[in-house]
Parts: C-alpha cells; structure tokens; sequence
C-alpha cells in the first residue's frame, strides 16, 4: 500500500478531466461567423448525402480529433478541409461549453470568426459538404426556435447483473430528459446538437451584449 507522501506526490496538482473521457468519440467543432457588409452571419453547412454518419443534415463545420491533437487545432483542421480555407482565415474568439453526449461523445466547440474572406467566396469541399448557407445574426438573435424534449431511459442486457445490486429489477432507475431547439430559415432546420451548441452562443451573446 501507498503511503500518504506518495499519494500526495503523484497525484498533487493534477487537473480534473471527464471521467472516463478514454472511452468517448471526441469532437471539435466550429461556430464560424461570417461578416458581409454591415451585417454579420453564422455559417452552416448541410452534410453530404454520401456520408455514412447523419447525412444531409445541417451541422457546423469539425470533425474527430486526432491522436494527441489539441480541440482548437482539430475545429480549425476540419473546418479548413471542408471549407477550402487557411488557418490563417480563422480567428478563434472563444471556446464554447464543453458538451458531452449520452451517446458516447465529447464535443468541444469553438467561436469563431472567418475574416478577410468575402462570404460568397467561400466554397465546401463536395466530398464531405453538399453546400454552405449563411443565417443573419440579428435573425437567430430575434428568432424564437420550435422546442421539444427527448426521454432518456435505460435499457440492459439479457446478463445485466440485477442480483448485485438493491432491490435487482426493481432498483428505481432515473430517467432523463434533453431538450431540442428546432431553428427554421427558408427550407432549412437546424436541429439536434448544432442547435443545442447555437442557443447555447445566442444566449451567451444576449447575457454579455
């Protein structure tokens, strides 16, 4: 057994992660803003119907994190890939919330701000994006999105082990709830976790502005 001295060694100022972070898909992810003119816009990009993962869905611009990469260079990487953009075009304003899936994902979102790139220049890579549209602020901002919420209850396995644990089958499981935000512009929806991570930053900007 360890002693104190030792333990006090090892594990004095370590910093907290997500516990059992090992295990989940990571994800960065960009918030791009886009200005044109007097007129500032967000950027979204509706997924290729070819992908195997929710295609023709409405999303923000990221993808996996790589062995031993930083979120913020991920977000950065992955939005450069699918938009045809440089490092250089992007500024990162501020990291998002962190979020964390009930599904096996950890999301790290980053605010950012596309500059010295004319917005109708900007061309997705058809490989991964079908085309990009671009959403004014002022309307997200003034804009009230369709709510609903999802339920979220276990489920186990055949050999789920009921007899090691109080009253077994009848153990009183909490259930959950998420709530979705449904953002309507001309013949889009904006849905799921890119709508979770937008009212997130529309509240954040109505909170400090």
């Amino acid at each position: 057994m360890k002693d104190i001295e030792a333990i006090i060694s090892a594990l004095s100022g370590r910093q907290a992660n997500i516990m059992g972070h090992e295990e989940y898909f990571k994800s960065a992810i960009l918030l791009p803003l886009v200005k044109c003119g007097d007129e500032l816009y967000v950027l979204f990009e509706k997924r290729s119907r070819i992908l195997c993962t929710q295609p023709g869905e409405v999303c923000f611009p990221g993808g996996g994190i790589e062995a031993s990469e930083e979120p913020e260079f991920a977000a950065i990487r992955e939005t450069c890939e699918e938009l045809n953009l440089s490092a250089a075009d992007i500024e990162i304003i501020a990291p998002l919330d962190i979020f964390v899936s009930p599904f096996g994902v950890i999301v790290y979102p980053f605010l950012a701000y596309i500059k010295n790139v004319d917005k109708n220049k900007i061309r997705a890579n058809p490989g991964e994006v079908d085309y990009i549209f671009f959403v004014p602020l002022t309307y997200l901002l003034e804009t009230r999105p369709v709510k609903s919420e999802i339920l979220i209850k276990l489920g186990f396995p055949e050999n789920f082990p009921y007899e090691l644990i109080p009253n077994g089958r009848n153990y009183s499981y909490r259930s959950g709830k998420m709530l979705q935000h449904f953002f309507l512009w001309e013949n889009e929806v904006i849905w799921g976790l890119t709508a979770r991570i937008l009212h997130h930053f529309l509240k954040l900007i109505k909170e400090k502005l």
